[in-house]
């Protein structure tokens, strides 16, 4: 195997992975939503729909803290008590989840 082909290699590995990753994370901004969405008492098409928001909050800024503040906003204006740690443990624990989904696709 030449160079040129464990670096072509390598390339399209990081690149599956990143896509993979990407995928992930999405899921669980989903998951979360969903999961959000149910404190809030939304549910059918409303909870779906506030699901999407939680996603899009995602692409405000690198990271998880524009998901994370989306929530717990929304969780202060309808006045749902919960805290910070649960809301991390709860996306962490969503996260686990949606790589075994992404992972069986």
């Amino acid at each position: 195997m030449s160079m040129k082909d464990r670096e072509k290699g390598y390339e399209n590995k990081f690149a599956h992975d990143e896509a993979t990753k990407f995928k992930a994370i999405a899921r669980r901004n989903k998951l979360l939503g969903l999961w959000a969405a149910g404190q809030l008492g939304y549910s059918g098409e409303e909870a779906e729909a506030y699901a999407k928001e939680v996603v899009l909050a995602d692409f405000e800024e690198a990271g998880d803290n524009d998901v994370f503040r989306k929530v717990r906003s929304d969780f202060e204006k309808a006045q749902v008590v919960t805290s910070d740690d649960l809301i991390h443990a709860k996306m962490n624990e969503l996260l686990t989840q949606a790589i075994q989904e992404v992972a069986n696709d």
